[in-house]
Parts: C-alpha cells; sequence; structure tokens
C-alpha cells in the first residue's frame, strides 16, 4: 500500500506536467529572441563597418581627394627645396659681396657692420635646416597613410576581398558649393583652369 502511495506521489498531474513545458518553453523562447536581438546587432555593426570600409577605400584612398592631398604633399616638398635653395643662393652670393666690401674697408666700423651682416647669413644657413625636418615629416604623414590604406585593404580581404563590397553603399564626399568651389589653389603642376601671373597682370593693364 506504501509503495502504491510513493508510486501516484511520483505521478504528476497532466496539466502541472503541461505547465512545466510551457513555462520551460517560454524560457527557451525568451533566450533564442535575445540571441536573436544580439545576433541583429553584430549583424548591424558589421554592414556598418562595411559600409565605412568601403567609403574610406573608394572615396578616401582612391578618390580625388586622396589624391590631390598626395600631390600637395609632394608639392610641399618640392616648393620648400626650391625655396630654400634660392635663399642659400642669395645668402652666399650676399656673403661674397660682404667679403670683397671688408677687404676695401679701413673703418673698424665699418668691418664690424660687414662681419654682423655674414653672422647673419650664418643664421640663414642654419635656418634652411627647416627644409629637411619638413621633409622627413611629410614622408612620417604619408607612410602613415599607406599603414592605414594596407590595414584597410586587409580588413576589406577578410570580408572577402574588393568584390565583397561592390554591393555596399557609400557615403560620396560633398562637393564644395558658392565661394568654396570656387578656391581652388594653390596650384599644383598639371592642374587646369587656373590664372597665370600674366593673366592678372592683364586684368591691370
Amino acid at each position: 500500500m506504501s509503495e502504491l502511495k510513493s508510486l501516484r506521489a511520483l505521478i504528476r498531474p497532466p496539466e502541472e506536467v503541461s505547465r512545466q513545458m510551457i513555462d520551460a518553453y517560454r524560457s527557451e523562447m525568451q533566450e533564442a529572441m535575445k540571441l536573436k536581438a544580439e545576433l541583429d546587432s553584430i549583424y548591424q555593426a558589421i554592414n556598418q563597418t562595411k559600409h565605412e570600409i568601403a567609403t574610406l577605400h573608394v572615396s578616401g584612398f582612391q578618390g580625388k581627394q586622396m589624391t590631390r592631398v598626395t600631390h600637395e604633399l609632394d608639392a610641399i616638398v618640392s616648393g620648400t627645396e626650391l625655396a630654400t635653395e634660392g635663399i642659400l643662393t642669395a645668402a652666399e652670393a650676399i656673403d661674397q659681396i660682404a667679403s670683397h666690401l671688408s677687404a676695401k674697408l679701413k673703418s673698424q666700423q665699418d668691418r664690424g657692420a660687414i662681419d654682423d651682416v655674414q653672422q647673419k647669413i650664418i643664421t640663414i644657413f642654419e635656418h634652411c635646416n627647416f627644409q629637411d625636418l619638413t621633409g622627413q615629416r611629410i614622408t612620417k604623414v604619408v607612410n602613415t597613410l599607406k599603414f592605414i590604406e594596407e590595414r584597410i585593404v586587409k580588413m576589406m580581404d577578410i570580408w572577402g576581398g574588393l568584390d565583397s563590397f561592390k554591393d555596399v553603399d557609400i557615403d560620396a564626399i560633398a562637393e564644395a558649393t558658392g565661394d568654396a568651389a570656387l578656391v581652388n589653389g594653390p596650384k599644383i603642376d598639371g592642374d587646369s583652369g587656373h590664372a597665370s601671373q600674366d593673366d592678372i597682370d592683364a586684368l591691370f593693364n
């Protein structure tokens, strides 16, 4: 008799079993919904990342703005080099003239003035070292840009290469409007649409 009571105690009513199954199902559904929400967030983050990478690659590193930046940096290097050479040439000429004058002057005061001029010329020579420093710093900037571009290409390779980004919408860089669209300088070698100095002089004639 006691064994029968124990057996009945182990057997739960169908209503209780159904309720427990429903509760377990609801709990699993809630966990599944949480997991789906997390996966949706990851999916959106991946798509947004691909969008930003594609925009940076196409509109940035492959776009005309980045090409322009590269040419501008090259122009800075060549421009400072030419300017430095001109300054040094002029300073050397002044130093030679000062040496000739010093040999002809008899007054100690006048010779002292020439010495002051030559000291200033030495100062000019020393400060012209900025050209080397400028070139080194610009090289670092260019190398950093190349490093970033290489990392972006590698990230694109992780997602299947450039072909996997063909269908990704990208943000176009806004075109300049109004007065900003009229400002195209400083001119770089090969640029078109810029007025020459002769054109400007002709306006005043």
